[in-house]
């Protein structure tokens, strides 16, 4: 299928093992262009479970969603031999989550979000990334859409403070 990415690493993971199920978003990551946009839209549905949650609970779980991404990513990029795939697009579900952390309700503010943090993950400004080039690992791939997250989460509020 053209729509699919054919990369040989690929071929070291499969989407019945769950820890690469989870690293590609749900299969989203295995997207031929644009896999970091396809694994943050893979994070809406997930997002919109979560969101009516107390923001205690949804905070919860945004840092399961980190923590584990750690392992998650660490696992799939040992797995493929290859540090930081592009294929590997859970840091984008959790940079998402960060995102959008007691965000105004509303497909707005959904797509404002969406849009700050692909706009920081692919810009990638200081210190973004430097984290980037200096952080390996599983640690390294989700330290800077973590913190890309967080950038698209100031911008965020600072709109719905003005606008909302």
């Amino acid at each position: 299928m053209a729509f699919f990415s054919d990369d040989e690493a690929l071929k070291r993971l499969s989407l019945t093992n769950p820890w690469h199920f989870l690293a590609l978003g749900f299969g989203s990551g295995l997207a031929k262009k644009a896999p970091g946009t396809f694994g943050t839209l893979a994070a809406i549905p997930l997002y919109l479970l979560l969101s009516p949650l107390p923001l205690v609970w949804y905070l919860l779980a945004t840092v399961i969603a980190v923590v584990a991404g750690v392992y998650i990513c660490d696992r799939a990029s040992k797995d493929m031999g290859v540090h930081d795939h592009g294929a590997i697009v859970w840091d984008e579900v959790a940079g998402l989550l960060i995102t959008m952390i007691a965000a105004p309700a509303g497909i707005v503010w959904l797509l404002v979000g969406f849009v700050l943090f692909r706009f920081f993950d692919i810009l990638k400004p200081w210190p973004i990334r430097v984290l980037d080039a200096r952080v390996h690992g599983g640690l390294g791939i989700m330290a800077d859409d973590v913190l890309a997250g967080l950038f698209a989460l100031a911008c965020l509020h600072g709109l719905a403070y003005f606008f909302a």
